[in-house]
């Protein structure tokens, strides 16, 4: 009997992340922070490692330095264990020289490797999905079911059809029509699958189960197929037995600035919508060894706070602070999300306002204000900063910082200078 030992995750995590722009400046998308001292990527691993799934490949394209070094110092099974994680890098070889031109096809540039694995089915994964799946009751089903191609589904409302594709079943669980990100009211009219008129739709989770043969056959026959989504998928359906596996929990695609701060802000819920402490099937990430935080004098509500931070007479409601932050007194900060630091400077905690040398230290200066506001690592923050919200919807460049919906976020190593000040009226 087939188990999940028999199955190959591959995750897509290549593309160019520009609606996380700048968080993917100059790191690919799964390699972004998440819930203080995470990467997104860690989700799907840690996914496939609780499923008993152990042989796990990475595809890599842009920007993907950091998320190399993240894999390879964190997924190291040891000499007795034959899983692995992997990095497949977008490369140049005698049958093409071009990158990747969709999720489609970085796996078909890779089928070399997929045959080199030897397993008999493959599931394809985003890098960018905040979830936590079990993949073996997806697994069984497939093989229950005798599908081909398995998509994972969830049920979805009426504003999320125009970002996922949406698909129609049999009452065998048969997909017998798929849309990729539909925008036509005809169209929509004619995929609604459910009575239930807050999520009458069931949306794509972009959770692809094959059976090997099966992927290689389409991939190589179908050399136009690019995406999963626009081409494999539905163009599959008539040819193939394609089955919808129904997931029911939570479940968020972090494809915008929006969508990454809510995220994130909902973790410092009393209930948070994702658990991060479930010590049965935990959320892996590269070990640290970092000492516990030191908070003096401050006042923190709802806040989720990681290792290694120095915080002295702040005051921080609704907020994620992330690993090493140094926060200075009198700070105030509000609905934020403060990634932290790589690395330590001296002298660390010891609440002065420049280093020696006068260099601004990384953290955030006595009597900053900060809002509304995502400040990405090592950041320099002086001291009597403001940060102000901006109205929901507002786009903007600026200089060291840029504003998307309204989230005003600080790029990774930007410097503001004592008394710089970032509000919709400045």
């Amino acid at each position: 009997m087939p188990t999940t030992s028999d199955v190959l995750a591959v995750i897509l995590g290549g593309g160019r992340g520009t609606r996380l722009y700048p968080l993917t400046a100059v790191r690919s998308k799964p390699a972004v922070p998440i819930a203080g001292k995470y990467r997104l990527i860690d989700i799907p691993i840690s996914n496939c490692i609780n499923s008993g799934i152990y042989k796990v490949a990475v595809l890599t394209q842009f920007n993907s330095v950091s998320l190399h070094r993240h894999l390879t110092s964190t997924y190291s099974f040891d000499a007795f264990h034959t899983g692995w994680v992997q990095v497949w890098a977008a490369e140049q070889t005698v049958s093409s020289a071009d990158w990747y031109q969709g999720t489609a096809d970085a796996v078909r540039k890779q089928l070399f490797e997929i045959r080199a694995a030897r397993t008999p089915y493959t599931l394809v994964l985003a890098g960018d999905h905040l979830y936590r799946m079990d993949y073996r009751p997806m697994f069984e089903f497939h093989l229950a079911s005798g599908a081909e191609v398995t998509v994972a589904v969830q049920p979805i409302n009426a504003s999320d059809a125009g970002r996922f594709g949406v698909l129609k079943r049999d009452s065998s669980q048969r997909i017998t029509r798929f849309a990729e990100k539909p925008k036509d009211p005809a169209t929509l009219a004619e995929m609604v699958s459910r009575d239930d008129p807050q999520r009458p739709y069931l949306g794509s989770m972009g959770i692809y189960l094959f059976n090997t043969a099966t992927l290689i056959n389409l991939l190589e026959s179908h050399l136009e197929y690019d995406d999963f989504g626009k081409d494999v998928i539905p163009c599959s359906i008539a040819s193939h037995k394609v089955f919808g596996f129904d997931f029911d929990d939570y479940w968020e695609d972090i494809g915008t600035i929006r969508s990454f701060y809510e995220t994130n802000l909902a973790l410092t819920d009393p209930k948070p919508p994702f658990n991060f402490y479930d010590p049965i099937h935990p959320i892996y990430t590269h070990a640290r060894f970092l000492p516990g935080s030191i908070i003096q004098d401050s006042i923190l509500e709802r806040a989720l706070v990681a290792e290694g931070c120095c915080i002295q007479k702040a005051h921080i409601v609704h907020s994620v602070i992330g690993l090493r932050s140094q926060i200075h007194c009198g700070v105030t900060i509000r609905d934020s999300i403060i990634m932290g630091a790589d690395y330590y400077e001296e002298p660390s905690c010891a609440g002065v306002s420049r280093l020696p040398d006068k260099k601004m230290p990384i953290g955030i200066g006595d009597n900053s204000e900060i809002n509304c506001a995502i400040i990405d690592k090592n950041a320099r923050i002086g001291s009597d900063v403001k940060i102000l919200p901006f109205k929901r919807g507002t786009d903007l460049d600026g200089v060291n910082y840029v504003v998307r919906d309204g989230v005003v976020v600080i790029p990774k190593d930007a410097i503001l200078d004592d008394g710089t000040i970032i509000a919709p009226d400045s």
